[in-house]
């Protein structure tokens, strides 16, 4: 589902970043997987880079059997349109949108027709336990809440790639609990692969497998 051969990431500018160093990752389809590590040790780079947001400097980066070095900008957009779904740490949430609109916006970017975005739109809702809040916008949800609406939202598609930056980061301790066994429940149900980067060791540790990056490296690959 997912490889990366001899990947490497260098950021031009001023003395130049090392961001990846010759990193080689697969992650097979239906795995949920934490990439943990140090601050500057390369984790939103991999993730990126897997979701089709940057491009390695060097190596190749495969998803679902597609080279992304290879696509065009037009390319990459359509996988990530089609195949990848994003959880990001602050949400992203449009404010001026309900939960329904905002859940229901990539399906209308992708031309569905209005009442099959409403549809889809309640039943993602409903599966993230939020079928009472439809209606409502997210100056007007927890941040547990706001976090449900951006996991339905990145579901939209039903997309069989999941990538997760930092999903529990600002949330208190026994929210991120509930929206990571949140996480886990699609995981099974949706048989989707679910990449997480985080800080967190409770995170990582109820993920099946936990890769870990020093200096742009893999230093630990554990599988439970």
């Amino acid at each position: 589902m997912i490889q990366l051969d001899r990947v490497t990431k260098r950021f031009e500018g001023q003395g130049g970043v090392l961001a990846l160093n010759d990193v080689s990752l697969a992650i097979p389809a239906g795995q949920m997987v934490s990439i943990i590590g140090p601050s500057g040790s390369g984790k939103s780079t991999l993730l990126n880079l897997i979701g089709g947001l940057d491009r390695p400097s060097t190596g190749n980066v495969e998803v679902d059997g597609e080279s992304l070095g290879k696509l065009s900008d037009d390319g990459l957009t359509l996988v990530r349109r089609d195949k990848i779904g994003f959880i990001f740490q602050f949400f992203n949430l449009l404010p001026s949108l309900t939960c329904l609109e905002n859940v229901g916006l990539p399906l209308h970017l992708r031309g569905w027709p209005r009442s099959k975005v409403a549809e889809r739109a309640r039943e993602l809702l409903a599966l993230v336990g939020l079928q009472e809040r439809l209606l409502h916008r997210p100056d007007e949800l927890s941040g547990g809440q706001r976090q449900r609406v951006a996991i339905a939202r990145a579901l939209s598609i039903y997309p069989p790639i999941l990538l997760a930056d930092e999903p529990t980061g600002n949330l208190d301790t026994h929210t991120g609990r509930d929206i990571l066994a949140l996480m886990r429940d699609l995981n099974t149900r949706l048989k989707a692969t679910v990449v997480i980067v985080t800080h967190d060791v409770n995170v990582a540790r109820s993920c099946e497998r936990t890769v870990e990056l020093s200096d742009g490296r893999i230093s630990e690959d554990i599988t439970r």
